[in-house]
């Protein structure tokens, strides 16, 4: 049997793996093919939480192979040498892959696929990671979608109809003289356990991805147009690292969901949930048309707006959850123990960097994309741009959540503060939500908080408002 790589990037799955079925249906023995090459995506290498992802995942994708009678073959080094040389050991005669989205990525895979046909190889690449690939849709005139509405009217109805492929019954061994490193070669884990917390919330691999969508289905799915704005609970499906990484598809999230929808879903929370699947569409559809974006402000209304330098103690301070504002410091605590933050979190944090303290979303992009098990170039790039004002179809600038407000109407108990921020766990409510206005107390019950906020609320958001309008 002739044998085909199967060159695995972000879609560490064997179901619905467009690539490694177009290898079958050729008739070839796969390869699994992993090659550990970070530098090929600067500036925008894996941070240190998703790198201690995957290395959990190359693990569960091995292991998941071996099972089926194949197993992984992992190398470092340049993605195009790498490959060479497992054509030269091997004699494959074709190369597959999924196709990534971000623009280095592209460039990269674009020298690889030029190199490889000249050399009269097979090379194929297929979609696994989008429902809807940026270049298949745009508006009336042509031109690249920049409001969400009207491209999730036009991409949602191209999602029913999808199908997710079964994973194979079994694979073809591969020969014992193609050499493998381990997964701990590649150096992805820390040598401090700071994740350590992390693997109790979360299983890296294709099973863990297919148990949160189950119970996903069977619990949080039902109220999930109200319930995922409460952080203190779990309202939402926590599949954003697993689809960061390929574990599992969004053609099998939605399939599964739509299937499910009658009588287990009321249409209106499958709805809201395909939306969000959306809004990852639609951010990738951005980053393709828009690559600069990831360093500069989509809007060129910004182009004159005075951000504020950055100071680097306050940052650390916001960095740290040590800001004085629960609902902030809660948020970036969650951060830091979990690698996840809940989204209705995320947004006020947000606003907090780019409003009230006035720093350039970049700072925030840069700190999210490291610590983030989830991060993903795209939707943190849009998730970013959105909050500060300067995205396509984002929040006005001068819409600035005030942490109070968003607590009050979000964590109504104060639970999910006083689990994040425990030295404020004995205050009452509403003191749990702004300690600085119920300061004797603060001090009784709540020493070891900082007494007041790195900047005053109020004057920090009318200095925004200022600045905003001075811009124009």
């Amino acid at each position: 049997m002739s044998q085909a790589i199967v060159w695995f990037r972000r879609d560490l799955r064997l179901a619905d793996n467009p690539a490694l079925q177009a290898a079958l249906d050729a008739g070839h023995a796969p390869i699994p093919l992993y090659v550990h090459a970070p530098e090929e995506d600067a500036p925008w290498q894996p941070g240190g939480a998703s790198c201690t992802w995957l290395a959990r995942s190359l693990r569960s994708l091995d292991a998941d192979l071996r099972k089926l009678g194949s197993r992984l073959v992992i190398r470092s080094g340049s993605s195009l040498a790498e490959i060479e040389k497992v054509l030269d050991e091997t004699g494959a005669e074709a190369v597959y892959w999924n196709r990534l989205y971000e623009p280095t990525p592209i460039a990269r895979d674009t020298r690889v696929k030029d190199a490889l046909k000249s050399r009269g190889l097979h090379v194929e690449s297929s979609n696994a990671a989008l429902l809807v690939e940026p270049w298949t849709i745009a508006t009336l005139g042509g031109e690249p979608y920049r409001v969400f509405t009207p491209f999730w009217k036009n991409a949602s109805a191209r999602v029913a109809g999808q199908q997710a492929m079964a994973r194979p019954a079994s694979l073809p061994r591969i020969p014992d003289d193609v050499e493998s490193l381990a997964v701990d070669e590649l150096g992805l884990e820390p040598t401090v356990p700071w994740d350590k917390a992390f693997w109790t919330d979360w299983q890296p691999g294709e099973a863990g991805a297919a148990d949160l969508l189950e119970a996903f289905v069977e619990g949080a799915s039902h109220g999930y147009k109200e319930q995922r704005n409460f952080p203190d609970r779990i309202g939402t499906s926590r599949l954003s690292p697993h689809l960061h990484f390929g574990e599992i598809s969004p053609r099998q999230i939605a399939r599964q969901v739509i299937d499910a929808r009658k009588p287990a879903i009321p249409e209106t929370d499958l709805g809201h949930y395909l939306s969000e699947l959306g809004w990852r569409e639609f951010s990738h559809h951005l980053l393709f048309h828009y690559p600069h974006t990831t360093e500069h402000d989509l809007s060129p209304k910004f182009a004159r707006f005075r951000w504020a330098q950055a100071d680097p103690e306050v940052l650390r301070r916001w960095q740290q959850g040590r800001t004085g504002v629960p609902l902030v410091d809660a948020g970036m605590r969650e951060l830091w123990q979990t690698g996840w933050m809940h989204n209705r979190v995320r947004m006020v944090v947000a606003s907090f960097l780019t409003k009230n303290l006035r720093y350039h979303w970049s700072h925030g992009a840069r700190w999210f994309w490291d610590t983030l098990v989830d991060a993903d170039l795209a939707q943190n790039t849009q998730g970013w741009q959105w909050s500060a004002g300067t995205g396509a179809d984002a929040a006005p600038y001068f819409r600035i959540f005030s942490p109070t407000a968003q607590a009050e109407r979000f964590d109504l108990k104060g639970n999910y503060i006083r689990r994040w921020v425990p030295e404020l766990a004995a205050l009452p409510l509403p003191a749990l939500y702004e300690p600085w206005n119920h300061a004797a107390l603060a001090a009784k019950l709540a020493p070891d908080y900082p007494t007041s906020p790195i900047i005053d609320m109020r004057a920090s958001r009318e200095a925004a408002l200022a600045a905003f309008q001075q811009s124009k």
